[in-house]
């Protein structure tokens, strides 16, 4: 009950809110298609009170979250209640009244934001929409032609142009089920049965209690999809594990975020991003799980040879026998996240149902799971505290991605509006020379810079918009270009200066973020070098269309990955360490012509 706030009154409208706010998600999926501009709104009205308020720490933040929710939710639901209408104005706002509800949206959406990940994102949209206004008068290529104000807001406000665009559809009816799904997930056993697997596959192995942070945390980031939560969790158990055990702190702290960063790669639902994803390609679903499995299992095989290599060098051992789970204890757990995994990949594999379906059962499935514990005994005070848990992690978490996308449904809006996106795609392609691999290493550089300081899913939605056109122009598949976005975006996970699971994870175990943060960039080289190898092996990408090239591809890519890691992490000296690198990097790349 620690997550509702005090008070009998308080704790019982935020339950109820919060309960509402999971009710509408799920009950949108069954109850067949509703209007967008109904749909949409209605969303950003139920997020803006647990962005704007339940997170706010002083009383003033909590005053003057409360008037801007309520301006909120009242301009969301006018929209929704006049949607018919405002179909018929085609995105042009008529009189003062809606030019008052199109600032009071905009500029709540702004401020959500801002209270929920800080300055960078809000300002990036702020620039944006002074750019919309006033970029007219801006001389030169990267001026426009001009759009009536009415038009320009309206369309960002009252027509599917902008905060209520395809962005923000996918936060509604799929982003919300999936957090949804994993919130009842780490509510009951599941995150338990994920550390228990973890420690009875890898735990008495030589370095077995870092390789059990890699499995458990790729586990548990596959239905997380944040690498900070990722490693919050997970590393309350796996940090104390290593450094009991003698690991170095700076390397236990490297490895829990690594392995953390990797969960946002993992199929099957890789955090919010392979749902956008979904939306901005087009390619469906399944085909973006299929091309994301072969390079996401080069990601922890990285890993996994760079603690190989440490654990020759520090002699690390496994996990105690008596620290050990029992088989019974492996296998009840376990089956805690098998039933709802299970009935989630029939439903889309088997029944052939969509995503969002699919985990709409997925999450009955794992509701039921919380009426019993480990020991398969059902206890009141238990369950009850197992559902306020589900229900209120829930809607934080609904909340904070739908404050982010909704702000960068922002950026995306002015980009279309303005054609800004097309001159900076002109941009790129003049600074490559019309080259492929300048292309991509102008556009690593740009989602390492964005990615410093917006959360990953942002990162990937304004890099791929204004960079994708470019690569893909270039000769790339629409699916290559975004999952190398999406890759790079994840750069900053680990990168200094701005390295949020390295920092995270040094201050649990008390180590300098800075050494953490060099040990991390060794143990997960495979960040920056796998999206290049995906260029330069695209057939690693086509497990579905052609599995024998894509082995081919991966088994490639695995070579000279390894050579490259364990160069790094076990030569030691100079000339041997240059050697294997450079003979790794050969290996993955022997086919590339700029």
């Amino acid at each position: 009950m620690e997550m509702l706030p005090k008070g009998w009154l308080s704790a019982g409208f935020w339950l109820l809110l919060a309960a509402c706010l999971v009710g509408y998600h799920l009950a949108l999926i069954f109850s067949g298609l509703v209007p967008n501009l109904v749909s949409r709104p209605l969303h950003m009205a139920l997020i803006l009170p647990f962005a704007l308020v339940l997170g706010a720490t002083t009383p003033i933040g909590r005053f003057s979250g409360a008037a801007l929710a309520a301006l909120g939710v009242g301009a969301a639901l006018w929209v929704a209640v006049n949607s018919d209408r405002l179909g018929d104005q085609y995105g042009f706002l008529e009189g003062n009244f809606q030019f008052g509800v199109a600032i009071v949206l905009l500029g709540v959406t702004l401020e959500t934001a801002r209270r929920a990940i800080g300055w960078p994102l809000p300002v990036v949209a702020g620039l944006a929409l002074l750019y919309g206004l006033y970029g007219q008068y801006i001389p030169g290529q990267f001026g426009h032609s001009g759009t009536p104000t009415a038009s320009f807001l309206g369309t960002l406000t009252i027509a599917e142009g902008g905060i209520w665009g395809s962005l923000t559809g996918v936060s509604v009816g799929v982003v919300a089920i999936f957090v949804i799904f994993g919130a009842v997930l780490n509510a009951g056993e599941a995150g338990q049965g994920f550390m228990n697997v973890a420690a009875a596959a890898a735990g008495r192995l030589k370095g077995g209690a870092a390789k059990v942070s890699v499995i458990s945390s790729a586990l548990f980031g596959s239905i997380s999809g944040s690498a900070s939560a990722n490693v919050a969790s997970t590393g309350a158990v796996t940090l104390p594990a290593m450094t009991k055990l003698g690991y170095p702190k700076r390397l236990a702290a490297a490895v829990e975020a690594v392995a953390s960063s990797g969960g946002q790669i993992m199929p099957p639902l890789m955090g919010a991003g392979a749902f956008v994803m979904v939306e901005l390609t087009g390619v469906p679903y399944t085909s973006i799980m299929a091309a994301a499995i072969l390079p996401a299992f080069l990601y922890f095989l990285a890993v996994w040879v760079g603690i190989n290599a440490y654990a020759s060098r520090f002699d690390l051992k496994g996990v105690d026998a008596a620290d050990q789970p029992t088989r019974r204890d492996v296998i009840v757990t376990s089956l805690f996240f098998l039933v709802p995994f299970t009935v989630l990949l029939w439903a889309m594999f088997g029944a052939k149902f969509t995503p969002e379906y699919s985990a709409a059962l997925a999450i009955l499935a794992g509701a039921l799971l919380l009426l019993i514990n480990g020991n398969l005994q059902s206890r009141r005070d238990q369950i009850i505290d197992r559902l306020v848990s589900a229900i209120m992690t829930a809607a934080k978490q609904v909340s904070m991605i739908a404050s982010i996308i909704l702000c960068a449904s922002i950026i995306i809006g002015v980009l279309s509006i303005t054609g800004l996106g097309v001159k900076i795609t002109s941009l790129i392609l003049e600074g490559s020379g019309g080259l492929l691999w300048p292309s991509l290493l102008l556009t690593a550089l740009a989602c390492l810079l964005l990615g410093m300081e917006v959360p990953t899913t942002a990162a990937y939605v304004i890099c791929v918009s204004v960079a994708g056109p470019a690569l893909m122009q270039l000769g790339l598949e629409p699916l290559q270009a975004h999952l190398f976005v999406f890759w790079f975006a994840l750069l900053s996970t680990i990168t200094p200066p701005v390295c949020g699971a390295v920092f995270i994870a040094a201050g649990m175990i008390g180590e300098s973020w800075l050494k953490v943060a060099l040990t991390a960039m060794a143990l997960g080289v495979g960040l920056y070098i796998i999206p290049l190898g995906m260029i330069a092996n695209p057939d690693v990408l086509r497990l579905a269309e052609a599995p024998l090239a894509a082995l081919v591809a991966m088994l490639r890519i695995a070579v000279g990955l390894a050579l490259v890691s364990y160069g790094l992490i076990a030569a030691r000296k100079v000339l041997p360490t240059v050697g294997m690198v450079l003979g790794g990097l050969a290996i993955v790349f022997s086919g590339v012509y700029i």
